[in-house]
C-alpha cells in the first residue's frame, strides 16, 4: 500500500490545508501548493511553519504569505523557458494543404505556441531534488498550459503528433527520451513528471508517439533506444497489478487490462478536495478506497467521468477498479503491435514473432468480451466479484456497460496502423453506422458522453484526443462515407477552435460541442487554456485534410 514517503510532499500537503483555510476558496488551487519549489532546507521551513500565530487553528493571512515568500519560490519557477532548437516562423513544407489566407494565418499563431509552452527542467532540480516536487528530465519538454507545468503522459501522445506537423522532430524526439528516462527509473510512466505522480500511470501512448516520428524520419537509432522501455512498459500493464483473467461463455481463458493506482491518500496535487469528498464515509477502510479508485481514475486520464460512477450525480460512488475499458486495451494491443514492428526493424525477429501472438490474444480477448454485436459497439466490461473463482472471473453478458460513451470508437482508431486485423475481424460498416446513431456527433465535434453530469469528461465537452483517434480511424476506413464523416467532425470541430481563439485569444483544454467557440467547463478546477495537445490536434488535422481557398472558416 502506497502512502506519501517523501518528507517535502507531506509538508507541502500540510501548506495546502492551511491556505485552504486561510484565503478564499474561490481563489484556491490546491496543486500550486505541492508544486512550489524550497528555497532552504526542510527542517527550518517546518520550524517556522510550526512557529506562525493560528487564530482558532487558522493562520492569518499576512503572516502565511510571508512564510510562503521567504521559504518557497513561485510554483513553476523551477521550469525555465527554452527555445526550442528547430523552432521556425514558417518551416518548409507546413501544411501545404492550407490554402486559405486566414487559417494558415492561424495555423501559424498555433505553431508559434509551441515556444511559449517549451521549458527546461532547471539545473536546481537536478542539483537538490529534495526541495523540489518537480523531477528532472533531460530534454526539453512541453508543458500543456495553465495550471499544467510539467510533462503529462499522454498529453504528450498529442503534442508531438503537431510537433511533426510543424517539422521539430528533435523536440518531438526529446519528449519520448524524457519518457524514456521516467521507465528506466520507476518502471513506467508516470501520469505527470512530478513525485506524486509516481503511484500511477496514464494512457500508454509512448509506442504510438515513436511510431509516428519513426514514419517521418525513419530513425532506426530510435527504435532501438526506446524497445527495451517498452518492453518494460508492456511488463508494467499485463502485471497482477492491472491484468484480470475473465473466462468466456466457451470456457476460454482471456487477460485483458485495467487501471488501478497504487495509492490509498488523497491525490496530493487535489488533497483539500478529495478530503471534502470523502467526508461521506464513516471508516478509515472506506476513505482509503475511494481514494484508491480517485487516483486509479486519474491513470485513467478520465478524471472524472459518469463512465466510472455507479450514481452518475455522485463521484464518491466512484469504482474504476472494476471496470475492464475498451480504450485502455486498445493502447495495450498497439503497443503490442508496436514492439512487433519494431522488433522486426531492428532484426530482432523472435521478439517480434511472440509480440504478434501475444497481440493476437488481445485481438481475440477484445472480440470476445468487449465487442456487443448488437450495438455494434465496444463497450467496458464491469467485473462482478461474485464471478471470480480462484482468481478468474466467469464472463457474463450482463456485465457489458451498454452506455454510450466516445471510447467505445476509440479501437477504430487502429485502423489507421494496423486495418487488416481491425476489418477481419468486424463489419466497419456496421460500426460507423453504429457512431452516426450513437448521438456524440454533435455540431461541433465528437461528444464524451450522452450524459451531463458536471464532470469534465462527460456532455457536452469535447476533446482533442477523442476527436483526432475517431476521425483518425473514420478516414482510414475503407468507405467513401466514412472518410466524408471524417471531415465533416474535422472542419466542425476546427472551426470551432478557431472561433474560440479568435473570442479568448487562446486554445483551451476542452470544448462545448454545443456552441460554437465555447470552452468546455465541469470538473473540479477551472478551465485551463495553452493548450498542448488541442494545439497538436488541430495542426494534425490540417495537416491531414487541409483547408480549400473557398472554405469559410470566420465563423461556424
Amino acid at each position: 500500500m502506497a502512502t506519501v514517503t517523501d518528507p517535502l510532499l507531506s509538508f507541502l500537503q500540510r501548506i495546502q490545508s492551511a491556505a485552504l483555510c486561510s484565503m478564499d476558496p474561490t481563489d484556491f488551487d490546491p496543486k500550486r501548493y505541492v508544486d512550489l519549489p524550497l528555497k532552504t532546507d526542510l527542517p527550518a521551513a517546518i520550524s517556522a511553519f510550526n512557529s506562525l500565530p493560528r487564530q482558532s487553528g487558522t493562520i492569518p493571512i499576512s503572516d502565511f504569505n510571508n512564510f510562503i515568500k521567504h521559504f518557497f519560490d513561485e510554483a513553476n519557477s523551477d521550469l525555465v523557458y527554452s527555445k526550442p532548437v528547430d523552432f521556425e516562423p514558417e518551416p518548409e513544407g507546413f501544411l501545404v494543404k492550407v490554402e486559405n489566407e486566414v487559417m494558415r494565418g492561424w495555423a501559424l499563431e498555433v505553431h508559434a505556441l509551441w515556444k511559449s509552452l517549451s521549458r527546461r527542467v532547471s539545473d536546481a532540480v537536478k542539483a537538490q531534488p529534495e526541495r523540489h516536487t518537480l523531477l528532472y528530465l533531460p530534454s526539453t519538454v512541453i508543458v500543456p498550459g495553465s495550471r499544467f507545468q510539467e510533462v503529462y503522459y499522454w498529453d504528450s501522445y498529442w503534442v508531438i503528433r503537431g510537433l511533426l506537423a510543424s517539422k521539430m522532430y528533435e523536440t518531438a524526439k526529446g519528449i519520448v527520451l524524457n519518457l524514456v528516462s521516467l521507465i528506466e527509473t520507476y518502471g513506467h510512466v508516470l501520469n505527470g513528471a512530478r513525485t506524486y505522480y509516481i503511484n500511477r500511470s496514464q494512457p500508454p501512448l509512448l509506442s504510438s508517439m515513436v511510431m509516428d516520428i519513426y514514419m517521418r524520419t525513419g530513425d532506426v537509432e530510435l527504435v532501438k533506444r526506446v524497445l527495451p522501455a517498452l518492453l518494460k512498459e508492456h511488463s508494467f500493464w499485463i502485471s497482477d497489478i492491472h491484468q484480470v483473467t475473465i473466462e468466456d461463455q466457451g470456457g476460454h481463458k482471456h487477460c485483458l487490462s485495467r487501471y488501478q493506482a497504487r495509492w490509498y491518500q488523497p491525490r496530493p496535487e487535489g488533497a483539500t478536495k478529495d478530503e471534502k469528498l470523502s467526508l461521506k464515509f464513516s471508516t478509515p477502510s472506506e476513505k482509503e478506497a475511494f481514494y484508491h479508485e480517485i487516483a486509479s481514475v486519474a491513470e485513467s486520464g478520465w478524471d472524472f467521468s459518469s463512465r466510472w460512477m455507479r450514481n452518475s450525480s455522485d463521484l464518491t460512488t466512484t469504482a474504476i477498479t472494476p471496470i475492464i475499458p475498451v480504450d485502455l486495451n486498445t493502447f495495450i494491443l498497439k503497443l503490442e503491435q508496436d514492439i512487433s514492428t519494431f522488433a522486426k526493424i531492428i532484426g530482432d525477429n523472435s521478439t517480434s514473432q511472440k509480440f504478434i501472438e501475444v497481440s493476437k490474444s488481445r485481438i481475440a480477448a477484445i472480440k470476445s468480451l468487449l465487442w456487443n454485436p448488437n450495438l455494434g459497439q465496444w463497450v467496458d466490461y464491469w467485473l462482478d466479484k461474485n464471478d471470480a473463482h480462484q482468481g478468474v472471473y466467469s464472463w457474463n453478458p450482463g456485465s457489458q456497460n451498454c452506455t454510450i460513451f466516445a471510447s467505445n470508437f476509440v479501437p477504430l482508431w487502429l485502423l489507421a496502423y494496423y486495418p487488416d486485423q481491425l476489418t477481419e475481424e468486424y463489419n466497419e460498416e456496421l460500426i460507423i453506422n453504429s457512431l452516426k446513431k450513437s448521438g456524440l456527433i454533435c455540431e461541433y465535434g465528437i461528444a464524451t458522453s450522452m450524459l451531463n453530469s458536471g464532470q469534465q469528461w462527460d456532455f457536452p465537452n469535447g476533446w482533442a484526443p477523442i476527436q483526432h483517434m475517431i476521425i483518425e480511424g473514420l478516414a482510414s476506413a475503407h468507405s467513401k462515407e466514412a472518410r466524408q464523416l471524417a471531415e465533416s467532425i474535422t472542419i466542425n470541430w476546427i472551426k470551432a477552435n478557431f472561433v474560440a481563439y479568435k473570442k479568448t485569444g487562446a486554445m483551451h483544454e476542452k470544448y462545448n460541442v454545443e456552441s460554437c467557440g465555447e470552452y468546455g467547463g465541469g470538473g473540479l478546477y477551472k478551465p485551463q487554456t495553452g493548450f498542448g495537445w488541442s494545439n497538436g490536434v488541430i495542426l494534425a488535422l490540417l495537416e491531414e485534410f487541409g483547408w480549400p481557398h473557398d472554405r469559410d472558416v470566420t465563423s461556424c
